[in-house]
């Protein structure tokens, strides 16, 4: 089969496109004919040599596909048959023609959106629902800001707090992309960080209340403003280090806020962790996107051999919603 590997740290020109032997599932797994991949920030960073893949998980980049089920490795306990339409989170693998992923991971398209779009579902609904909903406990009423406003994430966050009865402020970089989140995403509140200081921005819009809870993709470089944009018990939900990850924290500012700053990752989590995410996304979320109210939105797509060009229109950050290559 055809997959992409890395052939050292560095930009897009390091993709490559080799012929590998195709995956034989294990125990508990299923084997997936991709149809296509999504491109997330954690393939830019591994491509850079920032994220090297968990220990034992594939060194082809990839985190979530779509596709149908192909076989079956011993002791799978779900219920899916060969030729399903599935889509699958995983650690790895995922640029590739196939790939395989214990059946935990792999949950069947939901009803309404196309196999190649739902490629665009399964890293951003597991990041946002696990991030949002059972970590932080987002309540409705509550004020939520949403840091990059149109990427993958972004995009899924904005419409979940919304169908969770959340008040949503967002950030972006442009007026464009600001208009983006309000007119077409339902911001309630959208800042461009460009032009002024999110935290205080927020509380002038949100009649001089900050946020309960933060979902941030920067880190340290909004570390300061993140804490002085939080309201009293708020709490930062830290899932991206794209601004940096060392800096300095104002702990009496914490203290006095009775504030949380909590820190998660997804990809290396165990496969039973991933399990209880997707089912909480098969049963929370997928009703959601089968009725419309949060709808998969995918930037552009390319054909596996322009994995290069894929990369560059990413990092180019022009993109509303998800890149996907198509196998």
């Amino acid at each position: 089969m055809k997959a992409v590997f890395i052939s050292q740290p560095g930009g897009p020109e390091v993709l490559e496109i080799r012929d590998v032997p195709a995956p034989v599932p294990g125990p508990g797994e299923v084997l997936i004919d991709v149809v296509a991949a999504g491109l997330n920030r954690a393939d830019v960073q591994q491509r850079r040599g920032f994220y090297p893949p968990p220990p034992g998980a594939s060194e082809i980049p990839g985190l979530e596909v779509s596709g149908r089920i192909a076989a079956f490795g011993p002791n799978v306990g779900k219920p899916f048959s060969v030729g399903d339409k599935v889509v699958a989170l995983l650690a790895g693998g995922g640029y590739a023609q196939q790939v395989a992923v214990p059946a935990e991971q792999v949950l069947r398209v939901p009803d309404g959106v196309d196999l190649v779009t739902a490629a665009a579902l399964p890293e951003a609904a597991a990041t946002v629902y696990s991030n949002l909903v059972m970590t932080a406990q987002l309540q409705a009423g509550e004020t939520v800001l949403i840091h990059g406003a149109t990427g993958g994430i972004g995009t899924m966050a904005i419409q979940l707090a919304k169908a969770l009865g959340a008040k949503v402020a967002t950030t972006a970089g442009s007026e464009e992309k600001v208009g983006t989140a309000k007119a077409f995403l339902g911001a309630d509140i959208a800042i461009n960080y460009a032009e002024s200081d999110f935290a205080q921005s927020l509380k002038e819009l949100n009649g001089g209340k900050g946020a309960d809870v933060i979902l941030d993709v920067v880190g340290a470089k909004y570390l300061k403003q993140n804490l002085e944009a939080l309201s009293e018990y708020g709490r930062l939900i830290v899932i991206g280090l794209q601004g940096g990850a060392k800096g300095e924290l104002d702990l009496g500012l914490l203290l006095r806020k009775r504030a949380a700053i909590i820190g998660t990752v997804l990809r290396p989590r165990s496969v039973a962790e991933k399990g209880i995410i997707m089912n909480a996304v098969r049963d929370s979320v997928w009703p959601l996107v089968s009725e419309g109210r949060i709808k998969p939105l995918v930037a552009k797509s390319f054909p596996l051999q322009q994995v290069q060009d894929a990369h560059e229109y990413f990092d180019s950050g022009e993109h509303v919603g998800k890149v996907l290559m198509l196998l």
